[in-house]
């Protein structure tokens, strides 16, 4: 009951209500709560249940998150039409009907089209999954935030005029279980049983529900002024100028919400369970600031967020493997502080209850068209992540001088936009000036830029006293910044694809030629020598070199190939294709990428030429590597390669114990499986020992590989190698840093109906803590 005060409105009534008024108020909040839960805790089940269709691509929950948009905006929309049209008597009979028919589709499940995606466009076929999966159910659940708090300002209760605070139950259920979907939710479950709990668990909301409209028929006073619980309310009158308003703060934040979500599981780590991170503190937002008395200070945050943005464009125009955490931080606070200011004018920005669903249509149509522009729109416009700094830039329009001002007759906003032109082009010159200064070489590099145009942003920021003048200029140079930041940061290369950014990257010294996935390089080239002469054969580097695991291991399973007959190799995931090098004459290799794009990349012999100069008719199969495998005959290869790097992170259908069954039975007697495992963020090996465990006959080697001067030239590595015969076992623990791989009891296997990231995740870092402190210590 505690939790039900602090949800309502600060100047209520404060006379102790009614046991009929206690009642009413604990059904609808627990009603609105337990559905917000529902709503928000399919999206992460059913998105992890196609994830692997589609390689563990971050594009899957962009493109997730904006068709739950949509679908949110079509419950909205019928839920307005229920409370405009029907009482709510009728109005719960049709929405019982809608929940019925919804319980047709559970428990929530791929459809059966869903188990090989297209190789080519795969937007609408995900779209046409998610409908087809989720649609009908999520549709169900997503119009009763609205249709519950119309219904309550019909129940003439004490806090019926103003039913909005019932929005942070709402939105607190949604927090709650996006943080708890991670670590203990996904931990404890397999999809399959999160789809059978959610099942349960919409059949009790059916029965919340129906007791919500009973406690308001069962009503047996009506308070002054509220209409009856069967009558339809009267709309106020709403202008176009407040409904696109509503639209435009709500675009902002969930554009942002889809674009930061891209930027961190693109460029930071591709894991997902960091999906439902920047969801969580998107909906917190809502609980801090939707109230009448915001829990954070909203003239401290609009004072603040010109600064978060200034980071937060300065940390991601610069992020690399190195400095992640800066454009993490900076994107963090730019991201929550401009949602935290949007959703608060949202809030001052409220109707009467009368207009209460139709207020939530358009918040709702704002968010679609943000999140469309983010997920469909932005990656064919862009070749990098560049939606997330301009959203950033165009969110200082979401603060109270450029709102008041857009609400203002057209005559009083013509100094303000004047001086905003002004600021843009002054911004603009001076970028532009800078950008000269760099061309004629008389400051190197564009980080050196940005450090220029950061700087006379944030002094803006503090120089104009008045308040229109700093939030005019602060917009006006942030909006420069954004246009002008050069997109890759010195990529000879740049192509987007809904699997990520690929950028062909060259050193400052035009020494080596990298190919980046996100912050992950997946394969590089020697260029020149040391002594700066350009080289003519092709020498792959990285964890490629020479003696590097990845390549020693294709060695080992020659060795093991009956006398006279060539090496048959498959590779799952193709890179730059630096390991083709590692082919000798005779040999037989085939490629599985499910991208496109990096097949493009590899074939172009003016990249890196490692496919055209030492396999030209090498095979590639384009398309999910488990599927395409499972098409092989049985033994088809001596040498077996999973490499599918998703940024930084393995796919994990790539990871389970049905995964290494499948591979291993298209090995030959004597033949290697080399998995790697090389990861920044996640603990790999144990889970990969634990799926391994569940396969009898089988043994692997782990090899640790720390080249005495890492670099380009030779990169760390960690590799699992695996095989039924001793022979090839006793040859890889030969390998330097090599030892033998076995299961831990506190890690359990990986299935395709269980994974979990966080925990990997957390090994990952107890083990860099360790070594720091070993570090110390010594």
């Amino acid at each position: 009951m505690n939790a039900v005060k602090a949800w309502m409105p600060a100047t209520a009534t404060r006379r102790q209500p009614a046991l009929a008024d206690r009642f009413i108020l604990v059904v609808f909040t627990a009603t609105i709560f337990l559905s917000a839960t529902l709503l928000f805790a399919v999206q992460p089940i059913f998105a992890k249940m196609v994830l692997p269709t589609l390689g563990g691509s971050p594009s899957v929950w962009a493109v997730s998150m904006c068709f739950f948009q949509a679908v949110l905006l079509a419950g909205y929309c019928y839920a307005h039409a229920l409370n405009r049209c029907l009482g709510t008597r009728a109005a719960l009979i049709v929405h019982l009907g809608v929940l019925l028919a919804a319980t047709l589709a559970l428990p929530v499940a791929l459809p059966e089209f869903a188990h090989e995606a297209p190789s080519g466009n795969v937007y609408l076929w995900l779209i046409g999954v998610l409908g087809a999966g989720v649609g009908l159910p999520f549709f169900a659940v997503s119009a009763n935030a609205p249709l519950l708090q119309a219904w309550f300002a019909r129940s003439g209760h004490p806090h019926a005029a103003d039913p909005y605070f019932l929005y942070a139950a709402s939105n607190t259920g949604s927090l709650l279980v996006l943080l708890a979907y991670p670590i203990f939710i996904e931990p404890a479950l397999g999809v399959t049983a999160q789809g059978n709990v959610w099942a349960w668990g919409f059949a009790l909301l059916c029965a919340a529900i129906v007791a919500s409209a009973l406690s308001v028929f069962g009503r047996n006073q009506v308070q002054a002024g509220v209409a009856p619980a069967t009558a339809i309310l009267p709309s106020a009158n709403i202008s176009w100028t407040e409904r696109v308003s509503w639209v435009a703060l709500s675009f902002i934040p969930s554009a942002l919400l889809v674009a930061f979500t891209t930027f961190l599981t693109t460029d930071i780590a591709s894991a997902p369970f960091l999906w439902v991170l920047p969801l969580a503190f998107f909906l917190l937002t809502f609980v801090l600031v939707f109230r009448e008395v915001p829990i954070i200070s909203h003239a401290g945050l609009v004072d603040r967020q010109p600064l978060a943005a200034a980071l937060a464009i300065f940390g991601t125009a610069s992020v690399n493997g190195s400095n992640w955490y800066i454009g993490l931080l900076g994107g963090t606070a730019a991201f929550v502080m401009t949602s935290l200011v949007a959703h608060r004018e949202l809030y001052l920005r409220r109707p009467a209850a009368s207009n209460l669903t139709e207020f939530y249509l358009w918040m709702s149509f704002g968010g679609v068209l943000g999140g469309m522009f983010s997920a469909l729109a932005a990656p064919q416009i862009f070749t990098s992540i560049f939606e997330f700094p301009l959203i950033v830039a165009l969110g200082l329009l979401a603060r109270p001088a450029f709102v008041k001002v857009f609400a203002k007759e057209k005559t009083a906003i013509r100094p303000e936009l004047r001086l905003a032109i002004i600021m843009l082009a002054a911004g603009i010159a001076v970028l532009a000036i800078v950008d000269q200064v760099i061309a004629h070489g008389l400051i190197s590099g564009h980080f050196k830029l940005r450090i220029v145009t950061i700087a006379i942003l944030i002094g803006a920021t503090f120089v104009f006293r008045n308040r229109i003048l700093m939030q005019t200029s602060a917009f006006a140079l942030m909006l420069a910044v954004a246009a002008i930041l050069p997109e890759g940061g010195g990529s000879t290369h740049v192509v987007r694809s809904f699997f990520g950014v690929h950028r062909i990257v060259d050193s400052p010294d035009g020494t080596f030629r990298q190919l980046m996935h996100g912050t992950t390089t997946h394969g590089a080239r020697r260029l020149l020598s040391d002594s700066g002469q350009p080289l003519s054969e092709i020498v792959p580097a990285t964890y490629y070199y020479a003696q590097a695991p990845l390549v020693r291991s294709v060695d080992i399973a020659r060795d093991h190939v009956v006398a006279g007959q060539g090496l048959r190799a498959g590779v799952v995931g193709l890179g730059a294709g630096a390991i083709a090098c590692a082919a000798r004459s005779g040999d037989t290799w085939r490629f599985y990428e499910i991208d496109q794009a990096v097949v493009d990349i590899a074939r172009d012999p003016q990249q890196f030429g490692f496919l055209s100069h030492c396999q030209p008719q090498a095979g590639i199969v384009v398309g999910d590597a488990r599927l395409s495998l499972a098409h092989e005959n049985a033994g088809a290869f001596d040498y077996l390669l999973i490499d599918a790097f998703s940024s930084d992170a393995i796919p994990t259908h790539l990871m389970t114990a049905e995964a290494f069954r499948l591979y291993l039975s298209k090995l030959a007697p004597s033949g290697v499986l080399a998995i790697h495992i090389s990861n920044r963020h996640l603990d790999l090996a144990p889970v990969v020992a634990a799926g391994l465990a569940t396969i009898p006959g089988t043994k692997s080697v782990l090899v640790i590989d720390n080249p005495a001067n890492p670099g380009y030239d030779t990169a760390p590595s960690r590799v699992v190698l695996v095989s039924r015969d001793e022979a090839v076992l006793k040859s890889a623990l030969a390998l330097s840093g090599a030892g033998q791989l076995e299961p831990t009891a506190s890690v359990p296997a990986w299935t395709d109906d269980y994974s979990d990231i966080f925990s990997a995740l957390m090994r990952s870092r107890s083990k860099n803590g360790s070594k720091t402190r070993e570090a110390a210590a010594h």
